[in-house]
């Protein structure tokens, strides 16, 4: 069977780089401990090489399609898929055991999800959503709520989904239409059109959960008039029946990538008795809402980075088995060609991805302990851990989707001619990847997010509890002189970005806020670069010291040896955009703020 990550790589992040044992302390996960956490991942791989990796290119071939009549058709091994998982705890595992989970810490959580998404990202996407949205009516729904559709959604018997946007409104969620009539104290009755709605409709869920924008009658303008409303398609009677709820299917999307995985368009209401259960209080429907998009944007960049990861690791097994050409200083053509991977062109391309892809997992893994600790830990310290993932939230769906599309468009390069063919999963995970980009919030509103809101967020407190978190890696390195000039050279990475936002920083205080979110997405471009500059110098570090202080065996050593070459590769690759981003964002010419736009 051939690879799709690499479990070695997953235990050194677990472990070592991010110790999930460190969190075992606290009350709220100290029934585990580290061989238990591993076996729990292990059986992960266990279910996806069985029931999920097998399927990736059937789902592909066979998309999920609508029939006309208000169903999708779907592949039948997602209802299987859908089940196991329930059974295994990998829809529920991560909730608390008063709601019927296991209590598991999202890093081991999170583990299984990213063996998942490397194996078939399209169908680990409906059991995130399911995740998601039970996490959701738990945290702000009423006992009854709860008591009625989260049993279900984490027995993997409903699916549930998330339902904010509409045709006319895209990402603008402050002009939603989708209205809900208050009937009595019990319900309101919905009426408006969702789009682009995953999981919305398919044959391996019995019930659908749509966790529901809409505007109260009356409302004010703007997304301060949004509520939450649960909208089943099929609502539950007091005796236990289930009643059709006036959710229609009015069609599917046909899409470049994730063809396994069903996207919808719902229309609420069109007989008048689509009925909607208010969750919380009124008008706090976004902010409510936020809590699943933030843990779905974590979500979507450890996505990108888990199918970049299985692009990487197929193009890498193919340039272990390709023999093509001879290197350079070999004049002899009669001699044997050469496997494909002893090309210096070759390398820098296998180099890159392991360097997008293994980074980017490392920053999802970061994301992942700084979510455990903010629910485990008060005072202080939660306030802190809250602070850095705010601001690395943005940041990891963003790097790990834009940079991840370019590392599985290397790995197509990586096989040549047949990296085109559907011979190869290569070209099926670059499609499947390139939605990652535009999921919960396109690479120019997380750019937005990032420069218009968290950096300045608390007077720029978040950002500065990150910079002090990269300079204590920093601090580290000094203890190694091989290291040494790496933690230098980011350091004066640093001092540039510094510099950048102090520019940009300078047209907020003019009050040209045009202006200076105008190049947001090449301010995001140039954090990114560097938060992963630091997730490589910590990788590094970790392997110094494991070479250092154990013993380890041939095998072992390599692995470790190549952590710190792929560091040392990133920095000299890649850490040097740093300067063309600073370059374009110093230049004080205006050319994408326009008032004129004729010659377009």
């Amino acid at each position: 069977m051939a690879n799709y990550t690499n479990m070695e790589l997953l235990r050194f992040l677990l472990f070592e780089v991010h110790p999930v044992q460190s969190l075992f302390k606290y009350e709220r996960y100290s029934h585990l401990d580290a061989e238990q956490a591993w076996m729990i991942v292990e059986s992960a791989k266990l279910l996806a090489d069985q029931e999920m990796f097998p399927y990736l290119k059937e789902m592909d071939e066979s998309p999920a399609q609508y029939d006309g009549k208000g169903a999708v058709l779907t592949h039948p091994q997602i209802k299987r898929i859908i089940q196991l998982a329930a059974e295994q705890s990998w829809i529920g595992g991560a909730a608390k055991f008063e709601h019927g989970g296991m209590q598991l810490p999202e890093m081991i959580f999170n583990a299984g999800q990213h063996i998942f998404q490397a194996a078939n990202n399209s169908v680990q996407g409906y059991l995130g959503l399911s995740t998601g949205s039970a996490d959701l009516i738990t945290s702000f729904g009423s006992p009854e709520q709860i008591a009625t559709y989260v049993p279900k959604i984490y027995q993997g018997e409903w699916q549930g989904t998330m339902a904010l946007t509409e045709p006319q409104a895209g990402s603008s969620l402050s002009d939603i239409l989708t209205s809900a009539k208050p009937v009595n104290n019990d319900y309101y009755l919905v009426k408006g059109q969702k789009i682009f709605i995953s999981g919305g409709q398919h044959e391996g869920a019995d019930n659908f959960v749509h966790l529901t924008l809409a505007r109260i009658e009356g409302a004010p303008a703007g997304v301060k008039g949004i509520s939450l409303f649960i909208v089943p398609k099929f609502r539950p009677e007091p005796d236990g029946t289930l009643v059709y709820n006036d959710v229609y299917c009015a069609g599917d999307f046909q899409k470049m990538g994730q063809k396994g995985y069903a996207t919808t368009h719902l229309s609420f209401g069109d007989n008048d008795d689509c009925r909607g259960y208010l969750v919380g209080e009124p008008h706090q429907g976004l902010k409510y809402m936020f809590q699943m998009m933030n843990g779905a944007r974590i979500s979507v960049g450890q996505c990108a980075a888990s199918v970049a990861m299985a692009a990487y690791q197929a193009s890498l097994q193919y340039c272990k088995e390709r023999p093509q050409g001879r290197v350079p200083s070999e004049k002899d053509p009669l001699k044997t060609p050469t496997l494909i991977i002893h090309h210096a062109d070759v390398q820098r391309m296998l180099l890159t991805q392991k360097a997008i892809t293994e980074g980017s997992l490392s920053l999802a893994m970061e994301c992942n302990r700084l979510y455990d600790l903010v629910h485990a830990t008060q005072g202080d310290e939660k306030a802190t851990a809250l602070l850095l993932l705010e601001i690395l939230t943005p940041i990891v769906k963003t790097y790990a989707s834009e940079q991840g599309s370019r590392s599985a468009a290397l790995a197509i390069q990586t096989l040549g001619g047949y990296g085109f063919t559907t011979d190869f999963p290569v070209q099926q995970l670059y499609r499947d990847l390139k939605i990652m980009s535009l999921y919960e919030g396109t690479t120019g509103i997380q750019s937005l997010d990032l420069l218009g809101r968290k950096v300045t967020i608390q007077n720029g407190k978040a950002l500065s509890l990150l910079l002090i978190q990269i300079q204590e890696t920093i601090t580290l390195s000094n203890q190694y002189e091989d290291l040494k000039l790496y933690g230098i050279k980011l350091n004066k990475d640093i001092q540039t970005f510094e510099k950048v936002l102090n520019h940009l920083l300078g047209y907020l205080q003019k009050s040209d806020p045009d202006r200076f979110l105008s190049d947001a997405t090449v301010f995001m471009e140039m954090a990114g670069l560097i938060v992963i500059g630091w997730q490589w110098l910590k990788m590094a570090l970790k392997a110094k010291e494991l070479l250092q202080s154990v013993n380890p065996n041939k095998m072992t050593q390599d692995f470790y040896a190549g952590k710190i070459h792929t560091m040392e590769f990133y920095f000299k690759y890649e850490l040097p955009h740093i300067d063309a981003c600073a370059n374009t964002l110093m230049n004080e010419k205006t050319l994408t703020n326009l008032k004129e736009l004729d010659f377009f």
